[in-house]
């Protein structure tokens, strides 16, 4: 499926830990083969209607929304932090 990246996704991406963006690239293949890939947990944010977020690892979330056939892709960093401003 067709990605578009936010400019506030390209920002926080660039600021990640190398290590860090190499799993994020991993979550987006998971993500673009299946939206439901386990390892994901992706679910939707309470709060925020449309919106839904997946796990890159324990510490690190990315969100994103649908917008017909598009992923796009709002933002990416630590749980908490990512969650409050997906």
């Amino acid at each position: 499926m067709p990605v578009e990246l936010t400019e506030r996704f390209r920002d926080a991406y660039v600021d990640l830990p190398h290590t860090i963006e190499r799993k994020v690239d991993k979550a987006l293949a998971l993500l673009d083969a299946n939206p439901r890939h386990p390892s994901l947990q992706t679910k939707p944010i309470r709060g925020a209607p449309g919106i839904y977020e997946a796990r890159v690892d324990q510490r690190y979330r990315l969100t994103y929304e649908r917008r017909r056939d598009v992923f796009v892709l709002r933002n990416v960093g630590a749980h908490d932090p990512t969650l409050k401003n997906p």
